[in-house]
Order: C-alpha cells, then structure tokens, then sequence
C-alpha cells in the first residue's frame, strides 16, 4: 500500500528550497572506472578491462548532501577529509552543488577515503577501498560541536551518516543530540552494521535488514514474519520515536512508536546498482519529514526515490521531475487517482 500522491508529492518538494539541513557523516570520493570485457586475463583467472572513462561522484555523507541538494533542500555538510587532492575533489564537487563545506575539517595525518569501483560490460567487477579508519580527536568533536550550535537557529533537520570510518562517535552523537534536545530539529540516522551507539534521542533510524537484526541480535537469516518483532523491538532498545527497515527488493517497513507498522512494496522497475541506494532514502525521507509529510508519506516518497536511483549507474540521486514521473507512472500502473 502506498499513501502517497502525486499532488502531496509536489506540495511536500515545493517546501524544500525552505527549508535547510545538516548533514554529518563520513566523507568519501567514488571513482568509476568504466570499460568493456572481453576476454579472461592469461595471468589469472580475471576478466580485463579495456577502460574508456572515469567518473567521479561524492560518497558518503557527501552523497547525502548531493541527493538532498538535487531535491531542492539547502544542504551544510559536517565531516573530515585530508589534505589531499581527493579532499580538494570533494570540496570541488560540492561547491559546484552549492552545498555549504565550510563545517568539513581537515585531518592533519589521514587521507580521503577513496572507493574506486572498476565496471564492465554494465557491472561491477571490483572495489578498491583507500581509506584509513580511526575515531576523530577531541579537538575535531569541540569544533563540530560548535558549528552546530552555531548554526541551530537555522537548520530543520540533521542527518547523522555512519560509515564506520570514525566521524560520528557516541561522543560527538551525544553532544549533537544534547544541543538540539528540545528544539523543533528533526534527527536521523544511516546506522553501519557492527557500530554500537547509544541512539537515545533520534528521532528515526533508517537500517537496512542485516542491520537491523544485528543491532537487535538476530540472525541475518531472521524472515520479514520477525520484522514486527525487531522494529517495534529496536524502538524501545534504542530509545528512538521510528524506525524504518529498508529490505532491498521486498520494499521497506515503518515502525512508529504507538502506530501499526507501515509496510511498503517496492516499486523499482530495474534494478542496475544499489550504491548509495540507502543513502537516497535517509535524504528524501528526512527532507519529507521536514517539509511536514506524515511518516508514512515520508517513507513513501524515499520508496520512490530509491526505486528510481536502483535504476541508475553509479552512485545517484533523484531529481524532482524523475521522482514525480515515478509517482505518476506507479499509480497508473495501479489505478490509482490523485
């Protein structure tokens, strides 16, 4: 089932170029390398790839903000790179987007993490990962800290994206949920598998399967019967108003804190590449909470967005028309009105 129009769509996308989030996660470069295979290499048993092109695309917290941005929401971005050419890409790429970097710190002794993705004949062949992983220092946390309270006065929403690779630590969490206690921001949260944070206070979370059955110690294995069990379970083990499941080609479910759980089918056509597919949905969801869409509207129009997104290359975004043209298209499939 799903509640959402393509009128209230276009009512809830013309209230984002009012409205203003921040994003803090962990930063990263993708790189694609894209090519053709033909033939098996004769030193091993590889394909080679003839390469044609790079591209590059923000990843990370940074495609949060991009995907936020190409919705039409006003975007700052919160997280670390290096002094490095890689870094300077980002702050390029972003720029470009107008998304405001001047809260991205700078690591004195650590590079970017950089993701290169080798693709051939339209698939993903290998990951390279260049990255190093540690906690940020003290001195990182106090600046971040107050670039939020700086900024509390004009922000809607804050969107906290966990990568694992040591930007959001429970300190840094916790003083950035203790500044916004009692303020009308919206909090949100991307979890990474394996990352124990006390979340007390977000007001939703957006894991997918696997980390949500880790987070409530279920086996991966765990059927969709468990969900209302591990959702409505996770609310009250972490302390959060929602949480939505995000379950790849089964849709997604909402848990709300008093409500029946919400659940909803996909409605991705194709599906070419899910990189940074979670990230759309903790954009577009949060942008729609913020732009004042009910949960189950919200999660909606992120089950649309990603659908589109998954029928992308690379890592993507959504623009306005393409998500409405989705909503179009879905409800006539459907013979639904509005």
């Amino acid at each position: 089932m799903n509640r959402l129009t393509v009128d209230k769509a276009s009512s809830i996308i013309s209230c984002f170029k009012n409205k203003r989030i921040l994003v803090i996660g962990d930063l990263m470069l993708d790189e694609f390398i894209w090519g053709s295979v033909y033939r098996i290499s004769p030193e091993a048993p590889v394909p080679v790839v003839e390469a044609k092109r790079r591209s590059y695309m923000p990843g990370g917290a940074a495609n949060v903000a991009r995907n936020l941005r190409d919705l039409g929401v006003n975007v700052a971005l919160v997280g670390g790179i290096g002094n490095d050419h890689i870094g300077a890409q980002i702050i390029d790429i972003l720029e470009k987007k107008s998304i405001e970097t001047n809260g991205i710190i700078r690591f004195k002794d650590r590079p970017t993490t950089l993701k290169t993705r080798v693709i051939g004949q339209h698939q993903q062949i290998v990951r390279i990962d260049w990255e190093e992983v540690q906690e940020i220092e003290a001195e990182y946390v106090d600046g971040i800290e107050a670039y939020v309270r700086k900024n509390l006065d004009s922000i809607d929403g804050i969107i906290f994206e966990d990568y694992g690779k040591g930007i959001l630590t429970q300190e840094l969490l916790s003083r950035v949920l203790n500044a916004v206690k009692n303020t009308h921001i919206i909090t949100a949260l991307d979890p990474k598998k394996g990352h124990r944070l006390n979340l007390e206070g977000v007001y939703i979370v957006t894991p997918n399967h696997a980390e949500a059955c880790d987070a409530y110690g279920k086996p991966e294995s765990s059927g969709i019967e468990r969900l209302p069990e591990i959702g409505n379970g996770l609310i009250n083990m972490w302390g959060v108003h929602s949480v939505l499941v995000t379950l790849g080609e089964h849709g997604m479910c909402l848990f709300e804190k008093g409500q029946p759980s919400y659940t909803i089918s996909t409605v991705a056509r194709e599906v070419f590449d899910v990189s940074g597919a979670g990230d759309t949905v903790i954009a577009s969801l949060t942008a729609a909470i913020v732009a004042g869409a009910t949960l189950p509207e919200a999660a909606d129009f992120s089950n649309y967005a990603a659908g589109v997104v998954v029928g992308k290359m690379g890592t993507a975004s959504v623009k306005p028309d393409e998500l409405l043209n989705a909503i179009r298209t879905h409800q006539k499939d459907n013979g639904i009105e509005g």
